[in-house]
């Protein structure tokens, strides 16, 4: 009779397993391809009040990216508390960064929302929405830097200055359709597979491009703080939206090597290859890796954290 709960069971059954078995796959894979000499003598070249300012950057970031799962909160009305939220999805951020959606982003927080009691309708709203405000705020930062024509494309690429505005145009004007959808739409809940997709209202809707605005503005922050003074702010924001976009399509955990080809690519005319590969060397260590580092270690506390309260919870005769 109790069908789904049966198969939820088993679905966190198999998604425990396969996510015990794919995490030491993907980390040792990230770890395999590091040159960890060329990390250290990077960092090595750095002042540290330079790396100092960069890491807090970083923490910012990881605060307000966080902060995406406080208004999945709010979007969805559970009641877990603030000190259970930041932690889970700080988490979540950092392996989702490194290894990939699948693992950081849905499996993850599918396995330790599920362990708080949260429901799988519950949890793939709150998935939804952080993936909503994320890229909301892409649109918005990269179609106004897009708009702006920047960055500077090589004569290589055909879709040229014009195209590029014209794409960052479009990007904002989608942005602002959701917004209007969000301020005005009479329709406000629709069906799905099974699952309720609500649209916010407009106030929200607006929270949610600026958090994301905010984080990816810090994130190229990062990069410009340990980049000489040659290139402005905007246009390192603009390569960085255009690295990511890569990453994504490509598929590719932590985007090793697109980063890279996109940044040497477009910067080549500005700053030197060893340049580049130092400041984004000193990126991933900072705002990847060190994270993970953390993330790690933090996860086994959430999990210790979560068997202990299984264990104090009453079993009540069925």
């Amino acid at each position: 009779m109790n069908t789904p709960r049966k198969g939820w069971k088993w679905a966190k059954r198999a998604l425990t397993a396969v996510f015990f078995v794919l995490v030491p796959v993907m980390l040792f894979l990230l770890i395999r391809n590091l040159d960890w000499q060329e990390v250290g003598r990077a960092l090595q070249g750095y002042k540290t009040t330079t790396l100092l300012l960069a890491g807090l950057i970083a923490l910012a970031s990881y605060l307000v990216f966080s902060s995406y799962d406080l208004l999945g909160r709010r979007y969805t009305g559970h009641s877990l508390p603030t000190r259970q939220v930041l932690p889970l999805a700080f988490v979540c951020y950092a392996f989702n960064l490194n290894l990939s959606s699948w693992v950081g982003g849905i499996a993850l927080r599918y396995r330790l929302y599920g362990k708080l009691g949260l429901s799988v309708a519950t949890i793939t709203r709150i998935m939804s929405l952080g993936l909503v405000t994320n890229w909301l705020g892409y649109l918005f930062v990269g179609g106004a830097v897009f708009a702006m024509g920047l960055p500077a494309l090589p004569d290589s690429v055909k879709i040229g200055a014009l195209g590029l505005r014209l794409i960052g145009v479009a990007m904002v004007l989608v942005a602002l359709a959701y917004v209007l959808a969000c301020a005005f739409a009479k329709k406000r809940s629709w069906q799905l597979r099974g699952h309720e997709i609500t649209l916010p209202r407009a106030r929200f809707a607006l929270l949610q491009a600026g958090l994301a605005a905010l984080n990816w503005s810090l994130m190229a922050l990062v990069i410009y703080t340990l980049l000489p003074d040659k290139v402005g702010y905007p246009t390192i924001l603009a390569v960085l939206l255009i690295s990511s976009i890569a990453g994504v399509i490509t598929h590719i955990p932590a985007g090793l090597g697109v980063l890279e080809t996109i940044f040497i690519t477009l910067l080549q005319g500005s700053y030197s290859k060893g340049t580049l590969l130092a400041a984004l060397i000193g990126y991933r260590a900072l705002y990847f890796l060190l994270p993970l580092l953390v993330a790690c270690v933090m996860y086994l506390v959430l999990e210790r954290l979560a068997k202990r309260k299984a264990l104090a919870q009453p079993v009540y005769p069925r």
